[in-house]
């Protein structure tokens, strides 16, 4: 560490040394340096002012004399500063300017290496300090660009003691941070209120407005002149925020530091994950997906918010018949539960509902997942990582090995994880996991296509869901309408000509309130809950196409999709718009 190697040297000394090899007399070495102390800048900086060296002359005699590395800041890329650890008053005061964070470490460039000043840099940033010697005049240049780039936050988002920030930022006060991430260091990392720049009032804003809102992405996109900021309610995406491009290089770089990813690194993907904890004591998961696009790096955060998601099975959104079909595959001893459906529609909080019910201390209950969304005490969740070799394959053939009852996959991808979970549901353990299909009756076809026999099929599956999420219409504004007027509208719907207007009086269609987006207000699920029947066993070992055992499973009385979606908007739950839309 170079702040180790030149601790015993100090400015006082360097100049020691500049009249030793000739460059100031003794006069000039106690005029100059007292001039210095009068206008508080230090000495080094001084030196270049008065012109006694030429900066570049003068970097080269300190690189040598404190043994600490040149670097040369014209050929540094500036969009990678990484100024969001280090506020830019310190910045300004010290000469020092943060160039590259490597880990846990952060490289700053200074003209003027007074280590006892910069002892409590450290403290700030919560990492450890690397230095390297800059010239002065490449740094005020720099410093002149950052002040410009503030100007330029502060125009957008208001002046530190003006209202605006305030306003904007109000309520951040409720926001802590601590736990696994690096994210305590940077919303309350030891810095004063003052330490905290606009560009960090508006992002912990727009996160904590995302928190409130119940929002499941944030999506933050570059353009060519400007940065949309969407959140994702209730399946949809609205946009929230466009402030300029400009501030697009200094939020994906807070973004990146509070995930521990590269800042430097910005032409290939990133993932990662951090933690915010709300002064309530409530704490908030964070996955983060940097991608590189022509006008920079979009970033996507995804809240994994355990509160959010309430792992009751009464309020999926089955009815009567299809709740217990799921609750009695469950309780059984064996056999393999599949769950089906596109990605968001909600598989994570059905399997972890099910999962809920099964935690008890009698059961052993591990999980492999990408990622796990979801953490649940008492079970043994494990990650895939493909770079150590912990597939779901892997990790499946692990847990037959540690005396398993339940098993979660997080998906059946490919043939070797299809067999050896169906080798286990065949062996006296539970298997439950997802498959991608749009229907129940094709993921049996799914199966076979992967290559699975249809014995092995028959002896281990014994339930199939299907589902899809459906935004619930709002208590409090919804608008009760005759079902012809709807219908009318929709006629060339599947769903019209399945709908009898005589069943109900009135259906209800989205109307607008403040405690609603457009209509909606939260989500509910639509099933499809196939049971494996004799006849089913049957149809299955022969082989029969999806249309084939759809048509079985009409006639068995199996609610499909849809019709489980006309009983939501029977209810008053959803419209038919919002069916549509998802079917």
């Amino acid at each position: 560490m170079e702040e180790r190697r030149a601790s015993d040297k100090t400015t006082e000394s360097f100049i020691e040394q500049l009249v030793k090899i000739g460059h100031l007399s003794e006069k000039q070495a106690d005029s100059l340096t007292n001039q210095a102390k009068e206008q508080a800048i230090p000495i080094v900086l001084y030196l270049a002012k008065k012109h006694v060296l030429e900066p570049k002359a003068l970097a080269k005699v300190a690189s040598r004399y404190f043994g600490v590395p040149l670097y040369d800041l014209t050929v540094h890329n500036k969009k990678l500063i990484p100024i969001s650890l280090l506020h830019l008053e310190i910045v300004k005061k010290k000469y020092a300017i943060p160039i590259l964070q490597k880990n846990n470490t952060l490289v700053i460039a200074t003209a003027s290496l007074n280590l006892p000043e910069f002892r409590n840099l450290t403290f700030l940033t919560k990492m450890e300090i690397e230095f390297v010697l800059a010239e002065s005049d490449k740094i005020e240049d720099i410093i002149e660009e950052l002040k410009s780039f503030q100007s330029l936050e502060k125009k957008t988002f208001g002046a530190e003691e003006g209202s605006s920030v305030k306003e904007k930022s109000k309520g951040l006060e409720e926001l802590s941070t601590r736990g696994e991430s690096r994210a305590e260091d940077i919303f309350s990392g030891g810095g004063s209120d003052g330490d905290v720049t606009p560009v960090v009032r508006f992002l912990n804003k727009i996160i904590l407005d995302a928190i409130k809102t119940n929002s499941s992405d944030i999506h933050f996109e570059p353009y060519e002149k400007r940065l949309r900021i969407r959140y994702r309610q209730d399946g949809i995406l609205y946009e929230i925020a466009n402030p300029p491009l400009e501030i697009t290089n200094t939020l994906v770089s807070r973004l990146k530091v509070m995930a521990n990813l590269d800042i430097s690194e910005h032409r290939i993907p990133q993932d990662g994950r951090f933690k915010l904890v709300l002064k309530k004591g409530e704490p908030v998961d964070f996955r983060i997906s940097t991608c590189p696009t022509m006008y920079g790096e979009k970033v996507v955060l995804r809240i994994l918010d355990p509160s959010a998601a309430t792992l009751d099975v009464g309020i999926l959104g089955m009815d009567k018949k299809q709740q217990e079909q799921f609750l009695n595959s469950v309780q059984q001893p064996q056999g393999m539960i599949l769950v089906t459906g596109p990605t968001g529609s909600g598989k994570t909080v059905t399997l972890y509902s099910a999962l809920r019910l099964l935690n008890t201390p009698e059961k052993n209950i591990s999980t492999i997942e990408d990622p796990i969304e979801i953490y649940m005490e008492g079970i043994n969740q494990v990650q895939v990582n493909i770079k150590t070799g912990m597939t779901f394959s892997t990790a499946l053939r692990a847990f037959l090995r540690q005396d398993p009852d339940i098993m979660m996959v997080g998906e059946i991808r490919d043939v070797e994880t299809s067999e050896i979970a169906i080798k286990a549901a065949q062996t006296g353990h539970l298997v439950l996991s997802t498959v991608h299909t749009n229907n129940a009756t094709l993921t049996i076809s799914r199966l076979i296509n992967l290559g699975i026999k249809p014995f092995d099929i028959i002896s281990s599956l014994i339930l199939v869901i299907a589902q899809r999420l459906v935004r619930k219409l709002c208590p409090h504004c919804k608008q009760a309408v005759k079902p012809s007027t709807v219908i009318q509208s929709i006629k060339s719907s599947k769903l019209a000509t399945m709908f009898n207007e005589n069943d109900v009086k009135e259906i209800f269609v989205p109307g607008s309130c403040e405690r609603c987006n457009n209509g909606y207000k939260g989500r509910i699920g639509i099933f499809e809950v196939l049971t494996i029947s004799e006849e089913m066993v049957k149809l299955i070992m022969m082989e029969a196409t999806a249309m084939e055992l759809a048509t079985q499973a009409r006639k068995e009385g199996i609610l499909m999709m849809a019709e489980s979606g006309l009983n939501k908007i029977k209810s008053g739950l959803t419209s038919f718009e919002e069916i549509n839309r998802v079917i």
